[in-house]
């Protein structure tokens, strides 16, 4: 696993050189700083801990300024855990940037929704409304609840309610060039959330996996061109 973190920019479009135009999302990732390093002795596990942004001192609770001042490095506004399968071989303090990708790699974005507040049966779920003629009372309303028999609502059922604010993950996406200079991930596809929002890019976990070629057919014996076997008489 490799994970940064950073904020979502925008979308735009990459020319390649045959003209296939690709919509990709920008993403400004890093640069990180390794803020803490556990170990599977102390924590009972192997992970990285990442903070990215400086804030000021002042916006940091004290706890945390206390540890950040111990450590020698600036308070962060976020920090998030990677949890690692073999001791780390990074160092409190060190950097981490856009380049720990490479074009053509897949990760898993994770981001924010916008949230919409309350929204009905139409735009939460995609709901069609009734006729406006004949008398027809029912435009933008759910429709029928439930049976009479059943006396109450059944669960699951999809109704108006909170529409957004939740947290999404967009997976295997390709990333399509890496700015060093700029610190950019251009990555195939969209992202959840607003722009300037913050996101959490990873390497993929569930990666399409390749199918092998199939392999020739073997030439069966009696086929046209093979030698067919003698009879025996």
């Amino acid at each position: 696993m490799t994970l940064i973190l950073g904020r979502k920019l925008g979308m735009t479009q990459l020319f390649a050189e045959d003209g296939t135009v690709t919509g990709v999302t920008v993403v400004a990732a890093g640069p990180c700083v390794v803020t803490q390093v556990r170990t599977k002795d102390k924590e009972g596990y192997d992970a990285v801990q990442l903070g990215f942004e400086d804030i000021a001192d002042k916006r940091c609770p004290k706890p945390q300024l206390g540890a950040y001042r111990k450590l020698s490095v600036a308070p962060k506004r976020f920090l998030r855990e990677e949890r690692l399968k073999a001791p780390a071989a990074a160092k409190v303090g060190d950097l981490l940037k856009c380049d720990v990708f490479k074009v053509g790699e897949r990760v898993d974005v994770v981001g924010t929704m916008k949230g919409r507040g309350y929204a009905g049966t139409i735009k939460r779920h995609n709901f069609h409304r009734g006729p406006e003629t004949h008398g027809c009372m029912n435009v933008r309303d759910p429709g029928s609840m439930a049976s009479k028999r059943i006396g109450k609502v059944i669960k699951g059922k999809r109704l108006g309610g909170h529409y957004g604010n939740t947290r999404e993950t967009a997976k295997n996406l390709t990333v399509m060039r890496v700015d060093l200079d700029r610190n950019l991930l251009f990555l195939k596809g969209s992202v959840a959330g607003p722009n300037n929002g913050f996101v959490q890019v990873q390497t993929a976990k569930t990666p399409p996996v390749k199918k092998a070629p199939p392999q020739q057919a073997k030439v069966a014996a009696g086929s046209k061109g093979a030698p067919k076997p003698e009879k025996k008489k």
